[in-house]
């Protein structure tokens, strides 16, 4: 998590900070295997140098990238628990609690279709 401690300390909002925090914490936790960054200013984890997952603050939500395929995979499970989604990024309000069940299959889905993966974005 030191390589996430500068993007956390500049957050000024204590809550989202938090917020952040625990589900940077819960990845890292749950999939020791993957390599916490910094890239393009926000919080990602990669495997084998290919993107996984990545996080970002916005004024009204986290925005939680899973990349195109994991949004279209799991789309019916987005809308299921709330949070509105684009092609590539879901929007989780500050108040609505995290659904680390719905992360925890974006984040294996991408392990396993890009375990053969030799790019960062998927082709």
């Amino acid at each position: 998590m030191e390589v996430f401690a500068d993007y956390l300390a500049k957050i000024e909002d204590a809550q989202q900070r938090e917020r952040m925090e625990e589900v940077l914490k819960w990845v890292a936790g749950k999939y020791p295997q993957l390599e916490p960054k910094i890239a393009w200013n926000q919080p990602m984890f990669t495997d084998h140098g290919t993107y996984i997952i990545g996080f970002s603050v916005a004024k009204q939500h986290m925005a939680v990238s899973p990349e195109k395929a994991g949004i279209d995979r799991f789309s019916a499970d987005i809308a299921e628990a709330g949070y509105k989604h684009t092609k590539q990024l879901i929007r989780m309000r500050w108040d609505d609690p995290v659904d680390f069940p719905l992360l925890e299959k974006m984040i294996e889905f991408n392990i396993t279709d890009k375990a053969d993966c030799s790019t960062f974005w998927r082709e």
